[in-house]
């Protein structure tokens, strides 16, 4: 039923309009024809004809933009939920990762660059996916900008 509410409206309308007719006793399409008649004397009843063919476009136009801004909102939940799971997945690796840092802080002799190394991927993987999860506009672009590599981190290990 929710699918069809503007079918059930335009069905309630034409019932009304059918009883008021019978009641009154009008024929509206005469009536049409009349006022289209009075039109002629001022050329504007060419216009009728224009302008309903470019109100039904216009109508149509705007029910396939409604239909693609409900697809884009589908989109963008599914991109939210898949970022979600993602980041719950990279919270459980960071914690994990961190029994072994903990244990390369208390290596002796274990080399301290490593460590920034290892900081430095740690923090440009939470950012990347952090990157992912606020996108406003999800698209192939988008994406691979927001995971694209940043200049200034460096991953050398001279």
């Amino acid at each position: 039923m929710k699918n069809l509410k503007l079918t059930f409206i335009g069905g309630l309308v034409s019932v009304c309009f059918l009883i008021i007719s019978i009641v009154f006793d009008m024929d509206l399409f005469e009536q049409l024809l009349l006022t289209l008649e009075d039109l002629e004397k001022y050329e504007i009843d060419e216009l009728f004809i224009p302008f309903m063919i470019f109100f039904v476009f216009a109508f149509l136009d705007f029910i396939k933009w409604q239909k693609s801004h409900k697809v884009d909102l589908e989109k963008i939940k599914i991109h939210r939920a898949m970022m979600s799971s993602t980041h719950h997945v990279l919270n459980n690796f960071l914690n994990q990762m961190q029994l072994f840092k903990m244990t390369a802080d208390d290596t002796p002799g274990f080399d301290p660059r490593v460590l920034s190394l290892y900081n430095q991927i740690i923090n440009e993987a939470s950012g990347q996916i952090e990157a992912l999860g606020s996108l406003s506009e999800i698209n192939e672009s988008t994406i691979a900008a927001a995971v694209a590599p940043r200049p200034n981190i460096k991953t050398n290990t001279e």
